[in-house]
Protein backbone atom coordinates (compact mmCIF):
# COMPACT_ATOMS: atom_id res chain seq x y z
CA UNK A 1 0.00 0.00 0.00
CA UNK A 2 2.76 2.22 0.88
CA UNK A 3 4.69 1.46 -3.05
CA UNK A 4 1.04 2.38 -4.62
CA UNK A 5 0.41 5.95 -2.49
CA UNK A 6 4.68 6.25 -3.37
CA UNK A 7 4.30 5.64 -6.89
CA UNK A 8 1.19 7.81 -7.02
CA UNK A 9 2.65 10.60 -5.40
CA UNK A 10 5.33 10.67 -7.70
CA UNK A 11 3.14 10.54 -10.78
CA UNK A 12 1.53 13.41 -8.96
CA UNK A 13 4.83 15.78 -8.81
CA UNK A 14 5.72 14.92 -12.58
CA UNK A 15 2.35 16.36 -13.03
CA UNK A 16 2.74 19.46 -11.25
CA UNK A 17 6.27 19.56 -12.68
CA UNK A 18 5.03 19.61 -15.97
CA UNK A 19 2.26 22.39 -14.82
CA UNK A 20 4.94 24.32 -13.57
CA UNK A 21 6.71 24.19 -16.84
CA UNK A 22 3.88 25.48 -18.79
CA UNK A 23 3.53 28.27 -16.85
CA UNK A 24 6.99 29.49 -17.01
CA UNK A 25 6.74 28.45 -21.32
CA UNK A 26 3.91 30.93 -21.16
CA UNK A 27 5.81 34.18 -19.16
CA UNK A 28 8.82 33.58 -21.63
CA UNK A 29 5.97 33.64 -24.49
CA UNK A 30 4.83 37.06 -23.30
CA UNK A 31 8.12 38.06 -23.31
CA UNK A 32 9.23 36.74 -26.71
CA UNK A 33 8.47 38.05 -29.70
CA UNK A 34 5.66 37.28 -32.66
CA UNK A 35 7.20 35.09 -34.57
CA UNK A 36 8.73 32.94 -31.68
CA UNK A 37 5.44 33.58 -29.73
CA UNK A 38 3.45 31.57 -32.05
CA UNK A 39 5.52 28.58 -32.00
CA UNK A 40 5.53 29.11 -28.49
CA UNK A 41 1.65 29.08 -27.98
CA UNK A 42 1.70 26.25 -30.16
CA UNK A 43 4.11 23.96 -27.77
CA UNK A 44 2.50 25.25 -24.83
CA UNK A 45 -1.42 24.24 -26.14
CA UNK A 46 0.53 20.88 -27.06
CA UNK A 47 1.74 20.38 -23.33
CA UNK A 48 -1.36 21.52 -22.25
CA UNK A 49 -3.12 18.57 -24.54
CA UNK A 50 -0.82 16.09 -23.40
CA UNK A 51 -0.81 16.93 -19.74
CA UNK A 52 -4.73 16.07 -19.99
CA UNK A 53 -4.55 13.27 -21.44
CA UNK A 54 -1.83 12.12 -19.13
CA UNK A 55 -4.13 13.33 -16.03
CA UNK A 56 -7.07 11.31 -17.65
CA UNK A 57 -4.94 7.96 -18.01
CA UNK A 58 -3.56 8.33 -14.64
CA UNK A 59 -7.00 8.85 -12.67
CA UNK A 60 -8.10 5.72 -14.94
CA UNK A 61 -5.35 3.92 -13.76
CA UNK A 62 -5.48 4.92 -10.18
CA UNK A 63 -9.27 3.74 -10.12
CA UNK A 64 -8.61 0.28 -12.16
CA UNK A 65 -5.62 0.02 -9.26
CA UNK A 66 -8.26 0.88 -6.49
CA UNK A 67 -11.15 -1.43 -7.45
CA UNK A 68 -8.02 -4.48 -7.82
CA UNK A 69 -7.02 -3.77 -4.00
CA UNK A 70 -10.55 -3.58 -3.20
CA UNK A 71 -11.61 -6.83 -4.83
CA UNK A 72 -8.52 -8.29 -3.79
CA UNK A 73 -9.56 -7.17 0.04
CA UNK A 74 -13.15 -8.30 -0.24
CA UNK A 75 -11.66 -11.80 -1.88
CA UNK A 76 -9.16 -12.62 1.12
CA UNK A 77 -11.73 -11.05 3.74
CA UNK A 78 -13.45 -14.33 4.97
CA UNK A 79 -9.85 -15.92 5.11
CA UNK A 80 -8.77 -13.40 7.67
CA UNK A 81 -12.15 -14.04 9.26
CA UNK A 82 -11.88 -17.48 9.62
CA UNK A 83 -7.97 -17.24 10.50
CA UNK A 84 -9.13 -14.87 13.52
CA UNK A 85 -11.47 -17.61 14.68
CA UNK A 86 -8.81 -20.28 14.74
CA UNK A 87 -6.74 -17.69 16.63
CA UNK A 88 -8.72 -17.02 19.26
CA UNK A 89 -9.92 -21.15 19.76
CA UNK A 90 -5.86 -21.58 19.93
CA UNK A 91 -5.52 -18.92 22.52
CA UNK A 92 -8.45 -20.31 24.10
CA UNK A 93 -6.56 -23.96 24.11
CA UNK A 94 -3.44 -22.96 25.42
CA UNK A 95 -5.18 -20.80 27.94
CA UNK A 96 -6.84 -24.24 28.98
CA UNK A 97 -3.38 -25.52 28.71
CA UNK A 98 -2.04 -23.49 31.23
CA UNK A 99 -4.88 -23.60 33.90
CA UNK A 100 -4.48 -27.88 33.66
CA UNK A 101 -0.77 -27.40 33.98
CA UNK A 102 -1.17 -25.21 36.97
CA UNK A 103 -4.36 -27.18 38.41
CA UNK A 104 -2.45 -30.48 38.74
CA UNK A 105 0.58 -28.91 40.42
CA UNK A 106 -2.14 -27.42 43.35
Amino acid sequence: MTEKKSTTQDIEKVLKEIGDKIEELVKKGADAGMDAKDEIEKKIKDLKDNKTTLEAEFKKGKEILEKEFKERTDDFKPNFQESKGLFKDGLKQIALAFQALFAKKK
